[in-house]
């Protein structure tokens, strides 16, 4: 905070009657210039808060306001990625809708808003997003892997349905199916499965999605995927 770098007591007057004309202008001067950083700092901290609570109303009056939408918190989430990590549906409709919003703002970890509604199974967020122009591919881990994970069968439909690459992979190799096998659940593995997932492609560690299966606590996927192995042409 501004106030931090001053020494207050510079400008104390020390008994006299009443302060210098230029003493009360350089005052002032600074008062207006310590205002700016506190009514921000003000608006970040209530702008977070509103987000925490899902309290869309105040979101969107601060964003009327001039608050940036893509403000990220102290963590370096983007506000809208954060409002969909914390089920905060309301707050995140009003940010899809600002004028500004960068719906492809990446957080640390190189996830979009996309991926954490696809891992949440928010389907009516998706597609707003998908509405404002979010990717579906940017290369390395899609929302498709998200949903995998997350074992939700209406949103993997859905992308799949906005043709989101059912093969694609992951910097290390790792496609939605090996993801599904493992995290997700014996539903989301067999719609992959149907709609031409390749079971028998393999990451930078030559596992494939049978060895996520076998890995993973769903043997039921290991089992649909051993079926659509042994069926496979050249198997």
């Amino acid at each position: 905070m501004i106030l931090n770098h001053f020494n207050i007591n510079k400008f104390r007057w020390f008994g006299r009657a009443k302060p210098s004309h230029w003493a009360c202008v350089l005052l002032l001067l600074l008062m207006s210039v310590w205002h700016v950083p506190m009514a921000q700092a003000q608006s970040y901290e209530q702008f977070f808060r509103a987000i925490e609570q899902d309290d869309a109303g105040t979101v969107e009056t601060l964003l009327k306001r001039g608050f940036d939408p893509n403000t990220p918190s102290s963590t370096l989430q983007p506000a809208l990625t954060l409002a969909l990590q914390n089920g905060a549906l309301r707050v995140a409709e009003v940010l899809i809708a600002a004028p500004n919003i960068r719906v492809n703002q990446l957080n640390p970890s190189g996830e979009t808003p996309l991926m954490m509604a696809a891992l949440k199974g928010q389907l009516r967020i998706g597609e707003q997003l998908l509405a404002r122009g979010a990717e579906l591919n940017s290369g390395g881990w899609t929302p498709l892997h998200y949903a995998a994970t997350g074992g939700h069968a209406e949103m993997l439909k859905w992308l799949l349905q906005q043709k989101a690459p059912i093969n694609a992979a992951s910097p290390n190799g790792t496609t939605p199916l090996m993801m599904a096998a493992h995290y997700g659940n014996p539903d989301v593995t067999k719609i992959l499965l149907l709609a031409g997932a390749d079971p028998k492609l393999k990451n930078q560690l030559g596992l494939t999605a049978l060895d996520f299966a076998l890995n993973g606590p769903h043997k039921e996927s290991a089992q649909l995927i051993s079926q659509a192995l042994k069926s496979s042409p050249g198997h």
